[in-house]
């Protein structure tokens, strides 16, 4: 095997939940690039067509839209067997669909918490169960990959969404140990702070202070997964599984006293930060200023940072 065939997933058919923006559309865009046919699993029926089409056209793979609730058993299911059926097989489940919702512990609602665990986790875990289904079945192998995120290392968000990531970290290891031995990796991937449409409405302020306390000196993008994934979904790593890749600039490295100091100006400026960010809120509809800001947005996250920073309107 050479070195693009060690990378390269031409002709590999693949699905993503949660792919109609944000990390999920990255993460599709990421695996057609590399010639896999994509199957766009979101809720959202408007942009998970759009993105399907638009990976179809650009990369001349095939993908197609279907909608699925990942906390409900019957949906996954019934999408599992939509997408085996079109595509023939399955080769790679890329399970990121999640929510977070915000809110103190001590006044934090059950059904708050409820719905967290039952999307982030308990949806991971109906997916992983219905995709390895399908690999044993083929007698194939496959790959699965979970997106957890750094709040299962740091406690920065609330107990609901810390402990969902905890558990897909958790869970992807123990999945990993029972299934190596059907050839299938198990792998999840934790990011930082994220420019998706979720944080559209993050203040200034606070993305300054992320790049101020990040090594690498940018806030995260989506397109900063795809080289990880692409590493998790190939050839090259055969022998890995079980593992929780950090990509987080070094976020999690320490916890900072004091903004880092630069010696060279950071890969990534605060401009092409929010490239891709812009291009989901135009797929949305959702009008933004020249930040990439949607104060209306998920303005309860922009709220946490403001109260964290004390910020004033």
């Amino acid at each position: 095997m050479n070195f693009d065939e060690m990378f390269s997933l031409k002709g590999r058919k693949a699905l993503v939940t949660g792919a109609g923006g944000g990390i999920g559309k990255s993460y599709a865009t990421a695996l057609a690039m590399a010639g896999a046919d994509v199957a766009i699993v979101d809720l959202n029926e408007k942009t998970g067509v759009k993105t399907a089409n638009e990976l179809a056209q650009t990369y001349g793979i095939d993908s197609f839209f279907v909608a699925c609730d990942v906390s409900s058993e019957e949906s996954v299911n019934a999408m599992i067997t939509e997408v085996v059926s079109r595509f023939g097989r399955l080769d790679i489940g890329v399970n990121n669909a999640g929510i977070g919702i915000l809110g103190a512990d001590e006044d934090y609602e059950l059904d708050a918490w409820n719905k967290v665990i039952g999307i982030n986790l308990t949806g991971a875990w109906l997916c992983c169960r219905a995709e390895a289904k399908i690999f044993i079945q083929q007698k194939t192998g496959g790959k699965i990959i979970n997106t957890a995120s750094m709040s299962a290392r740091i406690c920065n968000c609330n107990a609901s969404y810390n402990a969902s990531k905890g558990g897909i970290v958790e869970m992807t290891r123990m999945l990993a140990a029972e299934w190596g031995k059907y050839n299938i990796n198990v792998n999840c991937i934790s990011p930082s702070y994220i420019l998706s449409p979720m944080h559209a409405s993050t203040p200034l302020e606070a993305r300054a202070r992320i790049r101020e306390l990040t090594p690498l000196g940018y806030v995260e993008r989506p397109e900063d997964l795809r080289g990880p994934l692409i590493f998790l979904a190939s050839a090259a790593s055969d022998y890995v599984t079980g593992v929780d890749l950090l990509v987080d600039g070094g976020h999690t490295l320490n916890a900072w006293l004091a903004p880092l100091e630069r010696e060279l100006p950071p890969r990534i400026s605060p401009e092409e930060e929010i490239v891709q960010l812009k291009n989901d809120l135009t797929a949305l509809e959702v009008p933004f200023d020249e930040h990439g800001i949607n104060r209306d947005l998920h303005p309860e996250i922009a709220n946490a940072y403001r109260y964290m920073l004390k910020i004033e309107d």
